[in-house]
């Protein structure tokens, strides 16, 4: 059983921001997949199904992006999720716009979503899909990360949420290291 979590913040406002990319990846997933987020339990709205002939998990948390884990560590205890079948996809500031990454494990880098999921789920060794979204020096952090794109940039990172989607079919159906060796390098 894979559990895939798609990081962003609940409620309309927040709703095309660039910090909900995860949302944004997840949902595309899930419709490419005929899945609906039909229940909302442990702090997320949830939809399952089967991909690839693999139980698929997919989650939306509603704690807000910095207490992603809170809400992540429930799903992992209840359902036992082994570290490699999490995958989180989230958006990164530190990546030029639309530019998508896979990595196996690691450290959290910059995002504190990615920091309280490690926290609360004490390691490091999933995979996570990360989206770039870029970052202007001349906007404050905080504000840049909530506000939308522009028409040219949702173009961009529309393109990248579909590529979202083929990456989760790729790990689900070989694995990460194929994804990574697939689609890692891709503009």
């Amino acid at each position: 059983m894979y559990l895939i979590a798609g990081l962003g913040n609940p409620g309309r406002k927040f709703e095309h921001t660039r910090h909900n990319t995860g949302y944004m990846c997840v949902d595309e997933f899930a419709a490419r997949h005929e899945i609906g987020f039909d229940k909302s339990v442990m702090k997320a709205l949830m939809g399952e199904g089967f991909v690839h002939g693999e139980k698929i998990i997919i989650l939306k948390p509603q704690t807000y992006m910095n207490l992603s884990g809170e809400c992540i560590s429930e799903f992992v205890n209840y359902y036992k999720i082994e570290p490699h079948k999490l995958i989180v996809i989230y958006d990164d500031v530190d990546f030029p716009l639309g530019t998508v990454k896979i990595r196996k494990s690691g450290s959290a880098g910059t995002h504190n979503g990615m920091k309280n999921i490690i926290e609360h789920i004490k390691t490091t060794d999933f995979p996570r899909v990360r989206v770039g979204i870029g970052c202007e020096a001349d906007i404050e952090l905080y504000n840049y990360v909530l506000s939308a794109f522009s028409k040219d940039e949702a173009v961009l990172i529309e393109k990248s949420i579909k590529r979202v989607s083929d990456i989760l079919d790729e790990i689900i159906q070989n694995g990460v290291d194929k994804a990574m060796n697939m689609f890692n390098g891709i503009k």
